[in-house]
């Protein structure tokens, strides 16, 4: 598949709406806001996060299918997105945080099995690179040897990280990995 990736901003917020709305909120209403600071509740969380685009306080790479919005993958500094699962293991191996935090992934439900997490993961390392780049992290499901439904696995899965160049760093849960790399500044 050959996909396009944007990143989330006021001009494209209207097709990563869109994308929401069509599955009820993702998760319940979560608008893609249950890894920044503070929750606003189902109902609050459209417009906070409508108001965090509006200010640049929130980052994704958006993926799209010609002018269809099909996926994104939400990435940060660590002060954007302090809020992650598994805290206590994380914190426990913690030696130094990193500068950007990649939380989820979420793919439209007709369009999973098709590489647009990929997509979304090689979109946000770019833009991870144009603005500064540095160390990033992320937490995603180790699915060897076993079945997980996709839309379980928010975080994306270890070996897609690993393609990506990531390394393991430590478990922090039992299927679940931390992983890093490096991303040098680019254009």
């Amino acid at each position: 598949m050959s996909f396009s990736v944007k990143p989330l901003d006021e001009t494209t917020w209207p097709d990563f709406a869109a994308l929401v709305e069509r599955h009820n909120g993702v998760w319940g209403g979560c608008w893609c806001m249950a890894f920044h600071a503070k929750g606003n509740g189902a109902g609050g969380n459209r417009a906070a996060k409508q108001a965090r685009v509006r200010d640049g306080s929130t980052h994704a790479a958006l993926v799209f299918d010609g002018a269809a919005c099909v996926g994104w993958c939400q990435f940060g500094p660590t002060d954007e997105l302090p809020r992650i699962k598994h805290r206590r293991a994380y914190e426990e191996g913690l030696t130094v945080l990193p500068d950007w935090r990649i939380t989820c992934f979420f793919i439209d439900k007709t369009r999973r099995g098709e590489g647009v997490a990929a997509a979304a993961l090689a979109g946000a390392l770019g833009e991870i690179a144009r603005l500064g780049g540095g160390t990033v992290e992320s937490y995603p499901e180790d699915t060897q040897g076993r079945k997980v439904a996709g839309a379980f696995l928010h975080n994306g899965t270890l070996a897609m990280f690993e393609k990506k160049g990531f390394r393991r760093a430590r478990q922090i849960g039992k299927h679940r990995w931390v992983v890093a790399t490096t991303v040098a500044p680019g254009a």
